[in-house]
């Protein structure tokens, strides 16, 4: 748990949403990028591109309401908003949308360790929920990190957590690194 006030931490989270959010939609919103966009462009350069609204965001970020804020060389941070139409009959949020969320934080933070000509493709996914999600929770934030990648392989950790630190889930994963095919 976090000793800061988890709702000035929710206040900054809503606002970095917001300038991040601004960025995304100025540009082309959720597709796909065409080869040509990322040619000669490494992992990171594109998903820096992507931030700042050059290149299409992943639609599936609009489906299930949650968007890429941060990256660096090894890291994704992503954030994102349970919605009433994510819970289960139970009425918690339902693992998918926790496996979702993660997997896009630990695929993206393979991708910035990518060099030009290279990309990847979860082999394994692995989750360990800890606590369920409910309606109360505004926000969370899932944060991959890389701990290898090879020619080959690629391995990253994540944790989805909460404005007030709570853990809700942790999860790693395998990825198949490849060359792009040329056209």
């Amino acid at each position: 748990m976090s000793n800061r006030d988890p709702a000035a931490t929710l206040a900054d989270w809503l606002a970095e949403e917001t300038a991040a959010r601004q960025r995304l939609d100025a540009g082309p919103g959720p597709g796909v990028a065409r080869p040509e966009q990322i040619a000669g462009l490494s992992g990171l350069q594109q998903m820096q591109a992507m931030l700042r609204g050059e290149l299409p965001y992943a639609a599936i970020a609009s489906t299930l309401d949650f968007l890429v804020l941060e990256v660096d060389e090894g890291r994704a941070l992503f954030q994102g908003t349970p919605r009433p139409g994510h819970l289960n009959p139970m009425g918690t949020v339902h693992g998918g949308w926790f496996a979702t969320l993660l997997d896009s934080a630990l695929g993206c933070a393979v991708q910035t360790r990518l060099p030009a000509g290279r990309a990847y493709t979860t082999a394994e996914l692995g989750i360990n929920m800890v606590k369920a999600i409910t309606p109360k929770v505004q926000r969370v934030r899932a944060e991959g990190k890389v701990i290898h990648c090879g020619r080959q392989l690629a391995t990253a950790e994540a944790r989805l957590t909460g404005p007030d630190g709570t853990l809700y889930a942790h999860a790693s994963t395998t990825c198949l690194v490849f060359d792009l095919p040329t056209r």
